[in-house]
């Protein structure tokens, strides 16, 4: 049996593990949830043992970490090494009333599997884990060498893995570092990401009085938390989109001719993205910069949510004593997070009013990543995927961020292959998450023939 028929004699049975995996209610930013987190890891050590990989084991991190899961298969004298990567980790499923089927009652509708985690990332992690599965139960040996690393923090920020990355690079070596966790830029077209944004996730706390106020006897005299933040964050970014944070682009650059001019070849369409992927009245953003430019190469500041005071039914007139908001920011490639960081503590201090204390707190920071498309093992998954789905491959970057890529450059010092499956509807972090399965299976063959091109075979 070739490895091609391998994959396709065993589509049902591959389906079948990854809805038991998906089953598993692994959701890392809610603390109740750590018993199913730890039973995702597991899950995945039971797949990598029961394929014949070595050295499986669930790593500790500090109490409250979640296990990193990792194994090798380094069999192949004189092959390339690749470190495969993944997470086990979902988001939070609410609002739990706008799914169609219960996100961790996996459904398949159509072509389209729905459930929490179906693309991001346990669908794609577990591409990678069958992809190798066909060579080791299909001709006992693999045409290269692996190391699996697949985490349970990626949705909380990564602390144990950014740890384990810096503290243990010997053992992580490799050649290139594979990562199944972007998507595809539309239906049919294969896609490999080459640049991906950084990020720095913050919270601002703006402090007043002593204690909630009576608005009737105090308004007008107490300092307003939750107004000061709104004259904050309109401080930090005006309404043409641009951010008014002194010195914040200074190491910002545009993409090279050649690859802004690949941009507009591709199949985009500003009317159609608003209205089946956006669903607003209208975009926002820089003028002079297209959407795609706008959504992969241009920094970003962005508010995601303000908490203080009274907002149940009915009225209560108080100025409350706190309020905080979170906001983050994408970086483009020569960005520093430890420098935005400073222009962006400076900038707050100067905008806080007069009788607030402000403090920042600085959740997550990560740079962004770029790769060069002359590079073999870029090549040679380009072709595996022109082969698996009969269109030429198209170089994107991302908008999102992925911290443990700039990891694996930083400390192991070699590139990361971004080669995703999912699609741009597939709904990320909100309900009704799905993957298409055709993706899925095709994923596979896609990984299992690159696998082969890269060992020479």
């Amino acid at each position: 049996m070739t490895i091609l028929e391998y994959y396709r004699a065993n589509r049902e049975r591959f389906l079948a593990g990854l809805t038991d995996w998906l089953k598993i209610p692994s959701i890392s930013t809610l603390r109740e949830h750590q018993p199913d987190v730890r039973r995702a890891a597991e899950f995945a050590a039971h797949e990598l043992r029961g394929m014949g990989l070595e050295q499986v084991e669930l790593i500790e991190g500090k109490a409250g970490q979640n296990p990193l899961v990792y194994g090798e298969w380094l069999e192949a004298p004189g092959k390339p090494t690749l470190l495969l990567y993944g997470h086990y980790d979902v988001q939070p499923p609410a609002p739990l009333e706008e799914w169609v089927s219960p996100p961790f009652e996996p459904s398949v509708r159509g072509e389209d599997l729905f459930a929490r985690g179906a693309s991001d990332d346990k669908g794609q992690t577990y591409i990678l884990i069958k992809a190798v599965e066909g060579f080791l139960r299909g001709e006992g040996r693999l045409p290269i060498n692996v190391k699996f690393l697949i985490e349970g923090e990626e949705e909380v920020g990564g602390a144990h893995i950014e740890a384990y990355v810096s503290s243990r690079p010997a053992r992580l070596q490799c050649d290139v570092a594979v990562v199944c966790d972007t998507e595809m830029f539309a239906p049919e077209l294969p896609t490999l990401t080459t640049g991906l944004r950084g990020l720095v996730y913050t919270e601002i706390e703006a402090r007043g009085a002593a204690q909630d106020l009576h608005s009737g006897l105090y308004g007008g005299a107490a300092p307003n938390p939750i107004q000061a933040l709104a004259h904050i964050l309109a401080g930090l970014k005006g309404p043409d989109g641009k951010i008014r944070i002194p010195g914040f682009y200074r190491r910002v650059e545009r993409p090279s001719r050649k690859e802004l001019e690949a941009w507009r070849r591709l199949p985009f369409n500003e009317k159609t993205f608003l209205k089946r992927e956006v669903g607003a009245a209208a975009l926002t953003g820089e003028k002079g910069f297209s959407v795609l430019e706008r959504l992969w190469a241009r920094p970003t500041l962005e508010a995601h949510g303000i908490r203080g005071g009274f907002t149940g039914e009915g009225a209560k007139t108080v100025i409350p004593a706190v309020a905080t908001a979170k906001v983050s920011m994408r970086l483009v490639p020569d960005m520093r997070p430890s420098e935005v960081i400073q222009q962006y503590r400076a900038a707050i201090k100067r905008l806080a009013p007069p009788g607030l204390r402000t403090t920042t707190r600085i959740l997550t920071a990560a740079p962004a990543s770029l790769v060069s498309t002359d590079n073999r093992f870029i090549e040679s998954a380009a072709q595996a995927l022109e082969q698996v789905f009969g269109h030429k491959t198209v170089y994107i970057r991302g908008g999102g961020s992925i911290p443990v890529v700039g990891l694996f450059g930083k400390h192991l010092r070699v590139p990361t292959l971004l080669m995703g499956f999912g699609l741009p509807d597939d709904r990320l972090h909100s309900p009704n998450e799905k993957f298409h399965l055709p993706n899925f299976y095709r994923g596979i063959e896609a990984l299992g023939r690159y696998f082969q091109m890269v060992g020479g075979t």
